[in-house]
Formats: structure tokens, C-alpha cells, sequence
């Protein structure tokens, strides 16, 4: 008898979970992926600037447009949607901000896919929330381990991120599918095809975070869609590879040119969980920009700083984040919207000094209107980034910055972050997780709605139904 291939010791493992259950720490950690997705996703939904048509409004108009049979709860969508319509708005609010969890050393966003698929699929098949928080465990685990299959510690970099390639839709379609499988009862064999149905259907380019454009917002709305509609097609018979992940012509080969670890997927699967090792964002921008605003926020803190009386800055960070947060340097120090300033590490700079709302660093930072500040964008024209050598050392295990500002008076300020909040080192409080989720939903629904929902969150594992966990009015 052949050894099982990978995607095939994927789907045991999967199976496994749905037999057997989870460790409590597992399923503590599942509940507060899906609040904090909820959170962000319900923030998401009121968000009207950007560049244009707001890609939330737009996915919105076309789900309703497609119309349907309808099982499943959207966002600030009065009727039930088909599952897939369901998982493509959700999913585009859950990464619309920038605000979604993060995987080190793998850079990829597990929760903003694999949350939304299993949602759409566990209200279509009514499944309770036992098996929800299982098949989210599942995609998530799943998700972060094709992720560390690309990640190269020679380059310190994803194989996938090298070549222009989004890890997290990519990866997020896989986990998703896995996790959609589960809740439609799939047995092992189901479970294998959706998953490598799924193979064929994962996409998303990066060259948005260069130059502009509103298509990343939606790239884990589209991973969440495609994983329903993967594990639908198995579930009505669609077969795939069974060989998906390492064959001649699979996943690996046609999108790594098959530089991946084989063992990042298996070695320790069912009882070290990378789930576990997955940050929590405290601000609304790309991951690398956090260590600066930290040091911004502590400099800022330490020293009184008023901003009028900084003549010059230079943030240090680790090479290979210059081409993402600093690159180019006239687009970063004036970014043509207020999206793009969370992927800019002047503006980042600039907005901590400055003084953000909420948790130091907020959504309201990222409107279009802070464009027109002049002390801010005067703060980000003087930021010059430079590499960092022991920056780039711990990189990507960590994201660090060292910031150093000269003031009117001759003196150089210096903070160095080493280790970023949010993850198992420096982890967040949960009073710090509680405040974001506040934040982030009471931009949508009233107090009483949002308590009712993270009420709802809390006892998950418990709930007999999920529908509530979705409101149809925000705004």
C-alpha cells in the first residue's frame, strides 16, 4: 500500500479533530480568532473612503445582484445568502483593515479566510459550534502549515511572497476548504478533494502593495468563497489529485518552482499547533510597520515629545521589508490614500508621533482627511529607512524597527523593538483583545449587540446556532 501523500495526511488529521476534539488551549484560541475577526469584519463593513468604490459596498452590490438560495448570514445583509456569496463579503470585510491576525514566520493572515468559509458552511448545514471551532482549527492549522512549506530561512523570506504571490489566499483557500469539508461531514476521502480542488482555485498578486489599488482588500473574501465552493464540489462528487501539494504539476511546483519543506506540513500535526503561534494585530496596518509604531509611541511617551521640535527621523528595519513599507521611497512618504498609508512606514512613524486613538494607532488614522494633515505628512517626508542589521537577523521570526529621532536641540532619541505585541512572547492582554473587538464593532452595532455577540463567542463551543454571531444591521 502507497504512503499517504501529503494533502491526504492533511485530511486524517482534519478527520481526527471531528472524532476526537481538541485541547482546551485549542479551542480558547479558536474564540478569540473568530471574535477577533468578527471585530475587524464588523468595522470593515462601515469603512465609505479609499480609492474609489469602497471594495466592501462594491462585493456587497454584486452578492445581492447574484442573488440566490439562501442559508447563510453576511454582514449588513438583511436576507440569507448562498454560502459561498456569504463567505466572499465576510471574508473581504475580515481583511478590508489590515487588522487580521498574523502567522510568523509564514507572513500570511490564517483567520480572515478560514473564519468566514466555515461560518457561511456551518449555517448552511446548520452545524452546532463545537464543530465550527473544530473545522476553524483545522483551516487555520492547515493554512499555517503551507505557509511554513514556503518559507525559506536562507532568504528569510516565503517562497510565495518571491514571487509576487499572496501566501495568505493561496494558503487561506486550502485551509478553508478543509475546514468547509468538515462541517458538510465529508469523510477523509471528501475531505482530500476539497482540498485539492481548492489547489486549483487559490489566487492573489501582491504588486497592490506596491503601486495602489483596491484588489488585495478583497483577496480573503475570494479565498473564502472558493473554499466553500471547493468542498461543495466534493461534496457533489468533484474529485482531485491526490498528489496536489508535491506532484510533477501540483501546488508546490507551480507556485514555488517546488522550494518547499515537506515536513512544515507534517511533522508534529495533531499536537504542536501553529495556530498557537499566530499574532495578534494591536494596529490597523501591515505587520512590518508595528515595531516603528511602538518605538514611535515610546519615544513619543519617554520623552514629551512635541512634534514641531523633530528635524529628522530614520527607522531601521529588516531588509527585506524596505521593498514592502519603505519602497518606493516617494510613494511611502506620500501615499495616495489613506489605505495605502498603513502599508508606509513614514506615515506609520508620523501618525504614532502625532498620536493615534484607540489603541495608540487607530482606524481613524487611515482616513483619506489625514492626508491633508500637514504636521503629519511634514513627519513623513523627514523619515529615511534604512536596513538594520540585527533587525534583519531576527527576521521574520519577529518583525523589529529601531527608530531614531533628532530634535531641534541637537539630541538623538533611540528605541529598538525586538519582540512585537500581539504574538506568545509579548502577547496582548485580554483586556487589550477585549478594547479592539469594542472598538472595532461598535463602529457597526450598537453596545448591546456587540456584548451579545462576544457573549456569544465566549460560550461557542456550547451554541447549538451560529446565525447570531452575524448581524444583518450595521452602520
Amino acid at each position: 500500500m502507497a504512503d499517504p501523500t501529503l494533502v491526504q495526511q492533511l485530511a486524517a488529521f482534519a478527520v481526527n479533530v471531528r472524532e476526537h476534539g481538541l485541547a482546551p488551549e485549542v479551542v480558547a484560541d479558536v474564540r478569540g480568532r473568530v471574535l477577533d475577526t468578527l471585530g475587524n469584519a464588523l468595522a470593515a463593513s462601515t469603512l465609505r473612503d479609499g480609492d474609489g468604490v469602497e471594495p466592501g459596498d462594491a462585493v456587497r452590490s454584486l452578492i445581492v445582484r447574484w442573488g440566490g438560495e439562501g442559508h447563510a448570514r453576511a454582514i449588513g445583509v438583511a436576507q440569507a445568502l448562498p454560502a459561498p456569496s456569504a463567505a466572499l463579503l465576510n471574508g473581504t470585510y475580515a481583511h478590508a483593515l489590515d487588522f487580521d491576525d498574523t502567522h510568523l514566520p509564514s507572513v500570511l493572515h490564517p483567520s480572515a479566510s478560514v473564519v468566514p468559509a466555515a461560518l457561511a458552511a456551518a449555517q448552511e448545514v446548520s452545524a452546532d459550534g463545537r464543530r465550527l471551532v473544530e473545522a476553524i482549527a483545522v483551516g487555520d492549522e492547515i493554512c499555517n502549515r503551507l505557509g511554513m512549506a514556503s518559507y525559506q530561512e536562507q532568504i528569510r523570506n516565503s517562497v510565495f511572497f518571491e514571487h509576487g504571490l499572496h501566501a495568505t489566499s493561496i494558503c487561506g483557500t486550502v485551509g478553508g476548504a478543509a475546514a468547509a469539508a468538515l462541517l458538510y461531514g465529508l469523510d477523509a476521502d471528501g475531505v482530500t478533494h476539497a482540498m485539492a480542488i481548492a489547489c486549483s482555485m487559490g489566487a492573489g498578486l501582491i504588486e497592490a502593495n506596491r503601486t495602489g489599488g483596491s484588489v488585495k482588500r478583497i483577496h480573503c473574501g475570494w479565498a473564502a468563497h472558493a473554499a466553500v465552493v471547493a468542498a461543495s464540489m466534493a461534496n457533489a462528487g468533484i474529485t482531485g489529485p491526490p498528489t496536489v501539494l508535491e506532484g510533477r504539476f501540483g501546488f508546490f511546483e507551480a507556485l514555488s518552482r517546488s522550494q518547499y519543506d515537506p515536513a512544515a506540513i507534517t511533522d508534529g500535526l495533531g499536537w504542536r499547533w501553529e495556530l498557537l503561534r499566530t499574532f495578534y494585530k494591536p494596529y490597523p496596518s501591515n505587520h512590518f510597520t508595528h515595531a516603528g509604531i511602538d518605538a514611535a509611541i515610546a519615544l513619543r511617551t519617554a520623552h514629551s515629545l512635541e512634534t514641531v521640535d523633530i528635524t529628522a527621523i530614520e527607522l531601521g528595519l529588516p531588509g527585506p521589508v524596505m521593498r514592502s513599507i519603505a519602497e518606493p521611497a516617494e510613494e511611502k512618504a506620500h501615499p495616495r490614500s489613506g489605505y495605502h498609508g498603513k502599508f508606509s512606514g513614514p506615515f506609520t512613524v508620523a501618525t504614532a508621533l502625532i498620536g493615534g486613538g484607540g489603541l495608540g494607532v487607530y482606524l481613524d488614522d487611515f482616513n483619506d482627511d489625514c492626508l491633508g494633515d500637514t504636521e503629519r505628512m511634514r513627519l513623513a517626508s523627514i523619515v529615511r529607512c534604512v536596513v538594520d542589521d540585527e533587525a534583519t537577523a531576527s527576521f521574520p521570526h519577529q518583525f523589529p524597527a529601531v527608530l531614531r529621532i533628532r530634535t531641534k536641540s541637537g539630541a538623538t532619541l533611540e528605541h529598538r523593538v525586538r519582540v512585537n505585541r500581539g504574538g506568545p512572547q509579548n502577547p496582548l492582554s485580554a483586556d487589550e483583545l477585549a478594547l479592539k473587538y469594542t472598538l472595532n464593532a461598535t463602529r457597526a452595532v450598537d453596545g448591546t449587540t456587540a456584548q451579545s455577540i462576544r457573549d456569544a463567542v465566549e460560550h461557542l463551543d456550547d451554541a447549538t446556532d451560529t446565525a447570531s454571531l452575524v448581524p444583518a444591521n450595521v452602520g
